[in-house]
């Protein structure tokens, strides 16, 4: 009797202290992954609301976007900021586990990938903008949840990678069609469904690595791979919104 008094003490502090095992068969020390999903979603917190800093600088100082798109040199340096931080992921890739040269790298990513999207909201009305934040907060949370339940009983997403990337690669070739030959509203707005739909399916894909694969010191390359989820459902959610309004 007493035994089981103390066993089901035990197991209710493990619950309380973090240590329940995420999925069936975890063999790794659930504390040191509950610690590091932690610390990926502290940093995506962090990559959001400097993003949102940047861009509602961008959208609210109209100098701002007005330099970008008016004249020369703000256009030249607007396709720079395009290109700088696809440039930046391969050594954020390749030194994602060399502190701190790794949080160095992220900045840079950071801010210049905002400046973008602070210039495409810049020309969008706030009401767009509003929806669009509000239905990806939805569905990012919504699906993080389903995916950690899922885990836990034992689901496995690991078989979407290459489906998403097949899809992705669909998505990149239809996005050049529409910049050589554009078809009008109803083209973005399909163009917006299929990309909602692939980063949805990135986000589940993506938490379930976070939850299962991704290593302790790989907390840079699930952060920035689980925030490049979030940016693209909510740029895809604008690109909806706008061609609905």
């Amino acid at each position: 009797m007493w035994k089981n008094c103390v066993s089901k003490m035990s197991r209710k502090r493990d619950v309380e202290s973090g240590e329940r095992t995420l999925y069936p068969s975890m063999l790794e020390n659930p504390q040191l992954r509950w610690s590091f999903i932690r610390k990926v979603y502290s940093i995506i917190t962090f990559q959001l609301l400097l993003t949102i800093a940047v861009a509602s600088v961008v959208v609210f100082v109209p100098p701002v976007a007005h330099f970008f798109v008016s004249s020369t040199h703000g256009l030249v340096i607007y396709i720079v900021l395009i290109f700088v931080p696809f440039i930046t992921l391969c050594p954020l890739y390749y030194y994602r586990q060399k502190h701190p040269l790794n949080y160095f790298l992220l900045l840079i990513f950071n801010v210049t990938l905002a400046f973008p999207i602070g210039l495409t909201c810049a020309f969008v009305s706030g009401k767009v903008i509003l929806e669009s934040v509000i239905l990806t907060t939805a569905v990012v949370f919504s699906l993080t949840l389903y995916t950690f339940w899922a885990a836990r009983r034992g689901h496995d997403f690991s078989f979407l990678g290459p489906f998403l990337f097949g899809a992705l690669l669909v998505l990149v070739i239809f996005a050049f069609i529409q910049i050589l030959f554009p078809l009008g509203k109803v083209s973005h707005m399909v163009y917006g469904c299929l990309a909602s739909i692939i980063f949805c399916g990135y986000i589940v894909y993506d938490t379930d690595n976070l939850i299962k694969r991704f290593s302790y010191d790989d907390y840079i390359w699930a952060s920035v791979s689980l925030y490049l989820d979030i940016i693209n459902l909510f740029l895809s959610l604008l690109t909806i919104f706008r061609a609905t309004n």
